[in-house]
């Protein structure tokens, strides 16, 4: 089983027509208009649709095929380290409680995410860096804290959020005036009081995780200033990342530090990837593609490469998907919208299979033919490759022991 791994969120929602799944079948729809048979007609009152077909051509790539948009160089060339599973259906087309499906397979919000899950089951194997830490950009996804929140877990197992600019934590370095020592003997009061106060309320879970957090964060002080260090990294490697050059600068420094983290014991690392504004492509799809795509493309493929390289890729999964895909059809302003019935997910490490498409969307990329399943089966399929029991229980708040899975069907292909 895995041991780690690294979850790439494109925050948005990418167009699955536009980068993993090409369909023939718009060619010939080219600019005839788009008919909805279903209840939900009446509410396409903004006005007419036509399908477009994808403004960005195809091609094979690697020893099994895989599809890809021309603007994937970098992908193409790991891409029998690749899984790319087309049938998933988001079911929500509303920001904040798709990311709380895919990211906690619960649309409404409240449960643990991934990552909570995944470090309660596994524990961290470096005490000195949190077990779950998540990296965004400047602006945190739809739904904000609750896409990583720890939910009726613990507080203890919340994702520790990186800061985009300046010190990655507040106050990671200690004044100069302030020796270890003397940080040392201020914090053993401090738990003193602390551990008293908790004798006389044990219900108070969140006084506990605190005093948990004042040990990690002086614990961090020593390793993390040094995880999130690229400059101990070659030139080699900064150049595949793309760190220092734009557009991939920064998405490829967040994933470099996410190999990092993994490398010394961090258990689960979220990447949030907002570069050049979200994945969001109402208007422009094709120049907003053109723009971000290249960011996306050579961080991805440089993560998976690095991983292999250095033989963490068995111990280490790799998973980049966004909340749901985006239309068959073309608006008025040149875009895709929101569209919840099928979507692409790239996989990557551990025992997933390589090489390999799993599932297929139907000739306009409008619904599931093959394997279609839900987000919480996806995480379910990460759950498994990392030895967490979907049918693991934590009683709540409520004292109701509650399931890592609600519903725990099995994706055969990706099992």
């Amino acid at each position: 089983k895995a041991k780690a791994c690294i979850l790439l969120y494109m925050a948005g929602g990418p167009s699955h027509i536009d980068t993993f799944d090409p369909k023939p079948k718009l060619d010939e729809l080219h600019l005839q208009k788009f008919v909805r048979k279903d209840k939900f007609a009446s509410a396409m009152a903004s006005g007419e649709r036509y399908f477009v077909r994808s403004p960005f051509r195809f091609r094979k790539a690697g020893e099994a095929g895989i599809d890809m948009c021309e603007h994937w160089e970098h992908l193409a060339g790991v891409a029998d380290e690749l899984c790319i599973y087309r049938g998933c259906q988001a079911e929500s087309i509303n920001h904040p409680t798709a990311n709380y499906h895919m990211n906690t397979g619960n649309k409404f919000g409240g449960d643990p995410a991934i990552g909570s899950w995944v470090t309660y089951g596994l524990g961290s194997e470096n005490q000195n860096l949190p077990g779950y830490v998540v990296m965004t950009e400047l602006a945190a996804p739809q739904g904000g804290s609750g896409n990583w929140s720890n939910g009726f877990l613990p507080a203890y197992y919340q994702g520790t959020r990186l800061r985009a600019e300046g010190s990655p934590i507040l106050d990671l370095k200690p004044p100069a005036w302030k020796p270890r020592e003397h940080q040392r003997a201020n914090l053993d009061v401090l738990q003193e009081i602390n551990r008293q106060h908790l004798a006389e309320h044990p219900q108070h879970d969140d006084l506990l995780a605190r005093m948990e957090n004042y040990e990690l964060a002086f614990r961090m002080q020593q390793q993390a200033p040094e995880a999130v260090d690229l400059s101990q990294e070659t030139a080699a490697t900064l150049d595949m990342y793309g760190v220092g050059t734009s557009p991939t600068d920064e998405f490829g420094r967040n994933c470099l530090v996410a190999r990092r983290l993994v490398e010394r014991g961090v258990t689960f690392v979220s990447v949030r990837c907002n570069t050049l504004g979200s994945w969001d492509d109402h208007t422009n799809i094709a120049g907003r593609m053109k723009k971000k795509g290249p960011a996306y493309d050579q961080a991805v493929a440089a993560l998976v490469s690095d991983l292999h390289e250095r033989g963490m890729n068995r111990d280490v999964m790799v998973v980049a998907m966004g909340e749901f895909g985006r239309t068959p059809r073309i608006n008025r302003n040149a875009g895709r919208d929101h569209w919840g019935r099928v979507m692409s997910v790239l996989l990557a490490g551990g025992d997933l299979p390589t090489g390999q498409v799993i599932g297929a969307s139907d000739g306009t990329g409008s619904r599931p033919l093959q394997s279609p399943y839900r987000p919480e089966h996806v995480l379910g399929v990460l759950y498994r490759h990392l030895g967490i029991a979907p049918e693991m229980t934590f009683n709540d708040h409520s004292g109701r022991p509650r399931y890592v899975l609600e519903e725990r069907d099995v994706i055969a292909e990706l099992t």
